[in-house]
């Protein structure tokens, strides 16, 4: 049997289908949680709406009597039912001992250990996303978990970085190979073995010598690498902006590539992600005009509880929450004459649209580029609430550090950003890069490798 904290509801409101055929059970306390959260516009409220609603599908008409035995739960109408949900009542005495019950949590774990002392032959184990409760349930003697649906890999070092480097000569590891010009560029077409069978669509192929080349396609057995040229790409100039290291080069050959639709940039604090991705952005909708309009968001702590009682237009109240944007605007200006006459020319030639969370569900977005900041934060379901508001002619671009997670229900693992990079690795049209080093200054480098 799974007992479900209200944490696991929210994180992912379709969490009932995804224990196959075992018992999944929801104390009525979790149920009265998911009523006070239910109100709002916040993406929490959103969720808890969702949860309920799944709740009432799964139990449709069945009697009282029916609901505390267990609902068999259907997925689809031609799947056979398979495991069963039940509401638990928060009654029972647990036993000579139970936690006072002025907590919520304690409520839910004197309800388990009830259930325990009832079904003794069985394995009762609560899901919850609170490590807290999990300690205070295991300390209490019930058995607990993380839930792990969406956590697709077990250490975040396996998480792809969108590139391999090879010491010395990427040709040395090379037995056979052709290459053809297309189209005034030079493709090498490989056979797909060794090393070589990692690699996904448009990773990057990097070595000491100098050479550098991209994954365009590949099938069962072969693929094709497309030359880049290291100084050419380490040149590329972007509105102002020139690489400092490999990296952002290849960042930067990513976000100017109009067939690729989704790009993740992760890396440390000051590795340059969010700079490179408006550096780009301005390129394609001032210079060449690929895309009409820029929309940035993030999610912070606050900013999902509420972007509140700060004064102006939604534009203005999501200003100090969107500061990097606006600080990395002065950076690409620094030189001028006059920097802030600068920013304010851009930000009146260029559509830039700040946008809260809390209001981007229900909207298409057509010919736009979406920067999610901050997008670790991020639970896998609202990655995608996200992501599908793309329209045609959209790229989005989400910017995060997995060191840096401030929701405390979320960690590296379980953070959406994760979820997406390791989801859209074979993706012909999404592309991933972690970036190195911290260029914004020997300051901050210092800080990153000591504090």
């Amino acid at each position: 049997m799974y007992v479900l904290d209200t944490n696991v509801l929210i994180h992912d409101p379709n969490a009932l289908l995804n224990f196959e055929e075992h018992d999944v059970i929801i104390p009525m306390t979790v149920l009265e949680e998911l009523d006070s959260l239910k109100s709002g516009k916040q993406a929490v409220a959103a969720d808890c709406r969702q949860a309920i609603r799944n709740i009432d599908k799964l139990l449709g008409d069945a009697s009282p009597k029916v609901i505390e035995k267990g609902v068999p739960i259907v997925r689809g109408k031609k799947a056979e039912p398979l495991g069963t949900l039940s509401i638990l009542m928060s009654t029972g005495d647990s036993g000579n001992h139970s936690l006072p019950e002025h907590l919520n949590d304690n409520k839910i774990i004197n309800t388990l250990a009830a259930l325990q002392n009832r079904h003794k032959s069985r394995d009762i184990i609560l899901v919850s996303k609170d490590i807290n409760m999990r300690l205070k349930a295991r300390g209490f003697g019930v058995e607990a978990q993380d839930y792990h649906n969406d956590q697709l890999l077990d250490d975040i070092d396996l998480l792809p970085k969108g590139y391999r480097e090879f010491p010395n000569s990427f040709w040395d590891t090379i037995e056979k190979v052709e290459t053809v010009q297309r189209e005034g560029s030079t493709e090498h077409i490989l056979k797909r073995e060794g090393e070589l069978a990692k690699l996904n669509i448009n990773e990057f192929v990097i070595d000491q010598m100098g050479f550098v080349g991209k994954v365009v396609d590949l099938s069962d057995d072969q693929l094709i690498i497309k030359d880049l040229h290291q100084h050419d790409l380490m040149n590329e100039e972007v509105w102002g902006l020139v690489p400092r290291d490999i990296y952002q080069a290849m960042a930067l050959n990513l976000l100017l590539d109009p067939d690729i639709h989704l790009v993740n940039l992760t890396g440390s604090a000051g590795s340059g992600k969010t700079i490179l991705a408006l550096a780009a952005c301005i390129e394609m909708t001032v210079a060449s005009k690929l895309y009409k309009r820029i929309i940035a968001t993030r999610s912070t702590q606050g900013l999902d509880e509420d972007i509140g009682f700060l004064p102006g237009t939604e534009a203005e109240k999501m200003e100090p929450w969107l500061g990097a944007i606006v600080d990395n605007l002065e950076a690409l200006h620094e030189d001028d004459e006059n920097m802030t006459a600068s920013v304010d020319y851009i930000l009146s030639k260029v559509p830039l649209h700040f946008k809260s969370m809390n209001y981007i569900r229900g909207r298409s977005f057509q010919h736009s580029l979406i920067i999610i900041d901050e997008s670790q934060n991020l639970t896998p379901h609202q990655i995608k609430t996200i992501i599908t508001r793309a329209g045609n002619g959209s790229k989005v671009i989400c910017l995060g550090n997995l060191a840096q997670i401030d929701t405390p229900y979320l960690s590296a693992l379980s953070s959406g950003l994760t979820y997406m990079t390791e989801r859209f690795k074979r993706f012909r049209h999404g592309a991933h890069i972690h970036l190195q080093g911290v260029p914004r200054s020997l300051l901050a480098e210092f800080a990153e490798a000591n504090l």
